[in-house]
């Protein structure tokens, strides 16, 4: 139990002080003529992913089933997915952000993982929510997150790619690039 307090405690720093920079870059992007957009589900998505710590806190607790035989090599996909989210981040640089802000007539960004991907950082946050939760056996907390998560995506990736494809060269960047939502889905 210690691991996971350890653990536990270690992501959600992480986590706030990823809030930290969020705050910062949009502080800069907002002096930049950043318009912001999907501001009515972004209260939800930050229950959610709140919600995921609690869930898990509890659920880790109660069932008290300890970490998973299979530890190791899960807590390696989780050192590689940490490592794929700092070069998400870091290649957005000033420009990444847990809202959806939109400088008008910006350039996207191209390098890092966004050369091959759209939205790399949701695929890495959608892998950490099945990841972090089979670590330690919470299989409650990684089925209701893992839908929770779905149904996020469904409302945030269009609404981001509609704000990105209306004011930046978004659409002749990443039409060629792969997508987490299928076109014919949304």
């Amino acid at each position: 139990m210690m691991y996971f307090a350890v653990f536990i405690v270690l992501v959600i720093l992480q986590r706030l002080g990823e809030l930290v920079i969020a705050k910062r870059n949009e502080a800069w992007m907002k002096r930049q003529g950043a318009i912001e957009f999907g501001a009515s589900h972004y209260s939800w998505m930050v229950a959610m992913h709140a919600s995921f710590f609690v869930c898990m806190i509890f659920e880790v607790t109660l069932t008290d089933r300890g970490a998973s035989d299979f530890w190791i090599p899960l807590f390696i996909i989780f050192l590689i997915l940490q490592a794929g989210r700092i070069w998400a981040l870091t290649s957005l640089g000033r420009f990444w952000n847990t809202k959806i802000l939109v400088v008008p007539k910006a350039r996207v960004v191209e390098r890092g993982p966004y050369k091959y991907v759209k939205h790399p950082n949701y695929m890495i946050v959608a892998m950490e929510l099945a990841v972090i939760p089979l670590l330690f056996n919470a299989y409650f907390t990684l089925i209701l997150f893992t839908i929770l998560n779905i149904l996020m995506m469904y409302k945030r990736i269009p609404a981001e790619e509609e704000a990105l494809q209306k004011f930046t060269d978004y659409h002749d960047v990443f039409k060629a690039k792969a997508a987490p939502i299928p076109k014919n889905i949304k």
